[in-house]
């Protein structure tokens, strides 16, 4: 594996960009602001490479960009009504940065920072320090996001975090796929097939209503695979909020701590390429960026439009903290958080 560094300057100082190359030329490139995926290049159906993952051309424009492209939010991925925390009783007012709701831990978050790294055999290892009551949450919070690069083009990602307070955590990866390439236009041609007989239904400002519901009958199903673009504009009330997709589906099987291959496929047949995505968490919220517009400029030197990538971030439920009957998100002082996100790039012919 050979793994190579630049560095870039922001202004909150030095951001290292590493790129990590496998046996077959096949790479991935991360960043240390936000932690952040750059670029995944895997070969097509004729063997050429081309970047998957969609990119700015400068990795200091990835700070507060809105898209958060790539990066790792936290300390809460996702939204939390009205921005209200209680943890054992106490109540937290985050800031409202998403309308009348709090969304990836506030303004600056994890996804806004600059993570140390070190580098692994085959892979890199960032961490970051949030202070007790940073963004409003409390607790001391010691978090490590952990890159590995496979020669088989396996790219994972596990998160761990401690905190010296209890607190609640929600870690994910925000990149955005386009296995056409990375300047290849919209994804609605994209097949999909997710493994969730269920989803969340959502109020007008895309919180959870606290109900599971099945996703039979509806635009949400996705059991057997579909265009992306199939259903996306049907007259159905989470798609009219959105503008298309952004929804949390719900893992059928999940057990706390177990890992699951294969919940998620995503195909292109164009170019053959499929990515399949495992994770131990309950859900994925997928987002067709259907609100994304204005961007920075990506490497062809135009902005991103809305449904030129779809976003598939394996986590726990949004506003989980204020649903009793979702997946608890709450972290013990001293225990130990972990999650796991894997990525698996192959070839159909």
């Amino acid at each position: 594996m050979k793994i190579n560094t630049e560095k870039y300057r922001c202004r909150l100082g030095e951001i290292t960009v590493f790129r990590i190359e496998n046996a077959s030329g096949a790479s991935v490139v991360l960043s240390t602001l936000g932690a952040g995926i750059l670029e995944v290049n895997v070969p097509d159906r004729n063997g050429n490479l081309g970047n998957v993952a969609l990119r700015y051309a400068n990795p200091a424009d990835y700070l507060d960009d809105d898209a958060c492209l790539g990066k790792s939010p936290g300390r809460y991925a996702n939204r939390i009504a009205d921005g209200h925390l209680t943890v054992e009783g106490k109540s937290y007012q985050l800031a409202l940065n998403a309308g009348p709701n709090s969304i990836h831990g506030g303004p600056t978050g994890f996804q806004n920072r600059i993570w140390d790294a070190e580098i692994l055999g085959d892979g890199v290892r960032m961490t970051y320090h949030s202070a007790d009551m940073e963004e409003n949450f409390p607790g001391s919070l010691d978090v490590s996001a952990t890159f590995r690069w496979s020669d088989d083009n396996v790219l994972s990602l596990t998160f761990e975090a401690v905190s010296d307070a209890d607190t609640v955590v929600n870690l994910t990866n925000h990149v955005y796929w386009n296995l056409k390439g990375s300047d290849s236009r919209k994804i609605l041609d994209h097949i999909l097939k997710v493994k969730a007989s269920c989803w969340l239904p959502i109020d007008s400002t895309h919180i959870p209503t606290g109900e599971i519901a099945d996703v039979k009958g509806t635009p949400m199903d996705f059991l057997e695979p579909k265009k992306i673009g199939r259903d996306i504009n049907a007259d159905f009330p989470p798609l009219n909020i959105g503008g298309g997709y952004g929804q949390c589906w719900v893992f059928d099987n999940w057990d706390r701590g177990k890992f699951q291959d294969n919940l998620i496929e995503l195909r292109d047949e164009e170019t053959g390429r499929v990515l399949t995505i495992g994770s131990d968490q309950p859900g994925a919220q997928i987002y067709t960026a259907n609100r994304v517009s204005g961007t920075p400029v990506n490497c062809t030197g135009r902005s991103y439009g809305p449904q030129e990538g779809v976003a598939i971030e394996m986590q726990n439920f949004p506003d989980a903290p204020n649903k009793p009957n979702f997946p608890s998100p709450l972290l013990r002082a001293g225990d130990r958080y972990k999650n796991r996100i894997e990525w698996r790039f192959t070839i159909k012919n």
